[in-house]
């Protein structure tokens, strides 16, 4: 892509997500869905907090874009190196694991992630857009450009403390509410559920290494190019 289609690009996709976000602040008002939201609101979701994640990223990158262009720079340092520290962290890792996690959960027993009762609350298309086209603009994003991801100890140390934060978040929900986040999580026994939290960190992980093996298959020379000069 040029940089001109690359800025339409994501300016498209930012205003996709902000459009999902505002359409989903207005479902959590709606008073037939404020069981769904009751204790901890829609944040209390990781599905809702990727899709604040996406739209920061991609109104970083939308940003960056805009700079450049106006200055006619390669980069804008503070801003390239959040977009890359962002997408390598955060955006590529949770997106993917959203979209593998739910839908796994999904197939094997809709009931364990999102029952069937929602389908009466929410359209098809956002459960859709919530959880499936979420990965497609994540994989463009790899192929689009390339980024400069963190040492490993950084990068993963940045991703642990985010995992470690939304757990910690569910875990004490349920100590105020009593009341799991996901249905999932009420079938499974102490050991079961530090398992489930556990396995779910090692895909993360692995995930994130996917992502930098991707970026470096397909962007390798270019970066590495870079970091000589």
């Amino acid at each position: 892509m040029t940089k001109a289609s690359t800025c339409i690009y994501h300016c498209l996709v930012l205003s996709w997500y902000v459009f999902l976000n505002h359409y989903i602040s207005i479902q959590a008002e709606d008073p037939k869905k404020l069981g769904i939201f009751a204790h901890g609101g829609q944040w209390k979701y990781l599905t809702f907090l990727n899709l604040l994640l996406q739209a920061i990223f991609y109104g970083v990158a939308c940003l960056e874009d805009v700079l450049k262009k106006i200055k006619g720079k390669k980069d804008i340092k503070f801003l390239t190196a959040l977009r890359d520290l962002l997408f390598a962290t955060l955006a590529f890792p949770i997106s993917t694991f959203v979209f593998l996690s739910f839908w796994s959960l999904f197939l094997y027993n809709r009931e364990l992630v999102y029952p069937k009762v929602l389908d009466d609350l929410f359209p098809e298309w956002l459960n859709h857009a919530m959880h499936t086209s979420i990965l497609l603009p994540t994989l463009v994003e790899i192929i689009l450009r390339p980024h400069g991801y963190p040492k490993k100890k950084k990068g993963l140390s940045l991703f642990t403390i985010a995992s470690f934060a939304y757990i910690t978040r569910v875990l004490w929900i349920y100590s105020e509410t009593g009341t799991w986040v996901y249905p999932v999580f009420d079938k499974l026994s102490p050991v079961g559920l530090a398992a489930f939290f556990f396995l779910s960190y090692i895909c993360g992980v692995s995930i994130y290494l996917l992502g930098e093996k991707l970026n470096h298959w397909k962007w390798g020379d270019m970066i590495q190019s870079k970091k000589k000069k």
